[in-house]
């Protein structure tokens, strides 16, 4: 359960994520294809962004790409190894 609201909380905070995300794309103990995915998971809700509610409903709007904004980082987090999720404090260490 910890886990989970350490990971919310670092979702919420967009500058800990792009050093999270750099890390993440130049980082040689990622595999090739979970870069792969990443990518392609970003550049498709850029090129098809998906809104179940219209942004013309402006808080609601933006609530619902924020959503999937989230859930697409939350998934990189997942396909992430364990070293890059502790190093940006993303699971518990032993000092912790």
């Amino acid at each position: 359960m910890l886990r989970f609201w350490r990971r919310i909380k670092f979702l919420f905070n967009f500058k800990k994520s792009l050093p999270f995300l750099k890390d993440l794309f130049i980082s040689k103990q990622v595999k090739v294809s979970t870069k792969i995915i990443s990518l392609l998971l970003i550049i498709g809700y850029a090129v098809f962004p998906f809104d179940i509610i219209p942004d013309f409903l402006v808080v609601l709007g933006i609530f619902d790409d924020l959503t999937v904004a989230s859930l697409i980082l939350q998934q990189m987090i997942k396909m992430a190894p364990d070293s890059l999720k502790r190093e940006h404090g993303l699971i518990q260490t032993d000092e912790d």
